[in-house]
């Protein structure tokens, strides 16, 4: 049975990095949101109410994703997401999508120190490298790592879920 390989973890923890290395193991495609959400949506990008419209655009993604990778799993093939998951609510909710259609699932959770995640991102901004998919200035990853939700006990008990260091 084809298989889920969810990564999660906060901004700058190495999630794209472990993505690309997931993706040769399984030869497995990767459905990553920032590589979506970049490409539909950055240039219509306004400059007020920044989270009000990130937030109805990326559910839509979500959607489309989640259609997308299920056409890959019926044909037989594992998919690695990368979904930004970030509060427990919408990743119990994804679950509870994935395990209601029957498939399997394996959670990756990879983290960092903050200061090491932001001097990640801000290397990852200068540099523009393979896993670079938009400017993250520091404002914004404060304000993502800030909402970012750990794994409590009740979700690692739920899921199968694999801690990366």
């Amino acid at each position: 049975m084809a298989k889920i390989h969810l990564v999660e973890g906060p901004v700058g923890a190495g999630k794209s990095t472990f993505v690309a290395a997931l993706r040769k193991q399984h030869a497995a495609p990767g459905f990553i949101l920032d590589a979506w959400f970049v490409r539909l949506y950055s240039p219509d990008r306004p400059a007020t109410n920044l989270m009000e419209w990130y937030i109805a655009r990326k559910e839509r993604c979500l959607e489309q994703i989640w259609e997308a990778a299920k056409e890959v799993l019926d044909a037989g093939h594992d998919v690695v997401l990368e979904l930004g998951l970030v509060e427990r609510t919408s990743r119990e909710r994804f679950c509870t999508q994935i395990m209601s259609a029957g498939y399997e699932l394996t959670i990756y959770l990879l983290d960092a120190p903050r200061d090491i995640r932001r001097e990640r991102v801000r290397k990852r901004n200068l540099e523009k490298g393979s896993t670079y998919a938009m400017d993250v200035p520091d404002a914004f990853f404060e304000m993502a790592s800030d909402h970012w939700q750990p794994m409590d006990e009740i979700e690692r008990e739920m899921y199968d879920v694999r801690e990366i260091s």
